[in-house]
């Protein structure tokens, strides 16, 4: 009963964590100028939905096919032609490893954690791109940063508590270089027609060249962002009910589970003693 929802459900999800906008063609011009079809958001748009449909399905046998017939048929649906072998077989392997990257997370929200960093920080700087102008884009830019950073501790968290909390520093690191990685790939998207050898350099550079704007620029944000995580787990585990109490193994067994053999006669039912009737005397015999 269960898959009667979540399956629907997560269809839905990567619909919509996967920005299903950027394969929409038949949209009227200007309407996706916010998310242009490039590789990148297939890549990361792909991977967003797949890990959300994971965590809802909850099964890796039935999330990855699932995925994979949804993003074949959702390819098919918005005009894409199939002879765009390369991009339809990015967006499917991208949405197949996070449909098995969230089907994990459903048993251990850590993984589930790890799996959306890449995500949420493509996500964190995307109105740098398209507000280069504004007056609060550092603002806002550290706002996201800080607020994805803090979702991310807090998803860590969901199940087992502060026994996760040793996972915030690799996690925090692993988030800092899923920015490198994004802008790597937006580089490699926009690179098209250029020597492998100079775009394999300038990814590299990019990567590496991604960390000191960050670290120097945002680091108060990312402070807070662990700030705001703590108190936030902490009122989660507070309005949890308390654990049961932890099952008794003896419960539906009797007193002779815990005897040895040599003991079972404790519990046997004593026989009733025959009183011998008194014997005559010596004297009362004679007469």
């Amino acid at each position: 009963m269960r898959y009667l929802w979540s399956i629907p459900a997560a269809v839905v999800a990567w619909f919509v964590g996967g920005f299903s906008a950027t394969y929409l063609k038949g949209l009227p011009e200007g309407t996706t100028y916010f998310v242009p079809p490039r590789i990148d958001l297939v890549v990361l748009g792909g991977f967003a939905g797949g890990v959300l449909a994971g965590l809802l399905i909850g099964r890796i046998r039935i999330a990855v096919p699932v995925v994979l017939v949804v993003a074949a048929g959702m390819w098919w649906l918005t005009g894409n032609s199939f002879g765009q072998r390369d991009l339809l077989i990015t967006l499917l392997v991208a949405s197949a490893v996070g449909a098995f990257f969230g089907a994990l997370g459903a048993r251990s929200t850590v993984v589930a954690a790890f799996a959306l960093a890449l995500p949420v920080a493509w996500t964190a700087l995307r109105p740098a791109e398209q507000l280069a102008d504004w007056q609060w884009l550092w603002q806002l830019n550290g706002l996201l940063v800080g607020a994805g950073l803090a979702i991310l501790l807090y998803i860590a968290c969901w199940k087992r508590g502060w026994r996760s909390v040793g996972s915030w520093i690799p996690l925090t690191g692993f988030y800092l270089v899923c920015f490198g990685i994004v802008a790597s790939v937006r580089l490699v998207s926009q690179s098209t027609g250029k020597p492998m050898d100079a775009v394999g350099d300038a990814s590299t550079e990019a990567f590496f060249q991604s960390f000191e704007p960050l670290l120097r620029e945002y680091w108060p944000w990312m402070v807070v962002g662990v700030l705001l995580a703590i108190p936030m787990v902490a009122l989660k585990l507070r309005a949890l009910p308390p654990p049961p109490p932890p099952p008794d193994p003896y419960a539906d067994k009797s007193n002779d589970a815990v005897l040895s053999d040599d003991l079972d006669w404790i519990d046997q039912q004593e026989p009733r003693r025959r009183l011998l009737s008194r014997r005559p005397s010596v004297q009362s015999a004679q007469e």
